[in-house]
Order: structure tokens, then sequence, then C-alpha cells
């Protein structure tokens, strides 16, 4: 399956090169700088990634509508968010050490 997504994420790729989305990313950057995910715990993460809250699969209106668009640390989209996509509840714990549901 994972053989499957590189395939048709491949056809996109070329949009993230693109001086639209560079502009957009930056954007996104500037008006959420700190991890969305971190900030639930009330960690104060740097955001370096912007991610696509709803998978756009090649659709140009949601990759680049900024309504789609959240900051996230490496570490959450390369784990909690991957999770999600796969369809797995991602669960973490408040300051309060009660759990909270992300996404």
């Amino acid at each position: 399956m994972a053989t499957k997504r590189r395939g048709e994420s491949a056809a996109w790729q070329h949009l993230y090169k693109r001086s639209r989305w560079l502009n957009l990313r930056e954007q996104q950057l500037s008006r959420e700088p700190l991890c969305r995910f971190c900030l639930i715990t009330e960690d104060v993460t740097a955001a370096e990634v912007v991610d696509h809250i709803k998978e756009h699969k090649g659709d140009e209106a949601l990759f680049f509508d900024p309504e789609n668009l959240q900051s996230l640390c490496r570490h959450h989209h390369d784990s909690a968010k991957q999770a999600m996509e796969r369809g797995v509840k991602v669960v973490t714990y408040g300051v309060d050490g009660y759990p909270i549901e992300i996404g």
C-alpha cells in the first residue's frame, strides 16, 4: 500500500515546486508559526511543515486552498498526521493528564 501511495503522490509532486505553493507556504508559516498539534498540549514548537488538512490527491483547488492548511512540526507531520491518514485515532495527553484526540 505504501508503494501505491508513493506512486500516486509522484503525480503531483511538481505542485510543491510552483511559486504559488512556495508563497502560500510562506504565508501559512507566517500566520501560524507554531505546530498546531504541539499547541494542543501547550508545547511551543516551531512549525517546519505546511500540511494539507484534507488530502488533496492532486486536486489543485484543494491543494492551493489556504483553509486546508495547517502548520506542523516535522515530528507530528511524519508520525501523528500519517497515522491519521491511515485511519488510526491519535490520542495525546494534556497537561492535566486527560486524553485528547488529535484531529
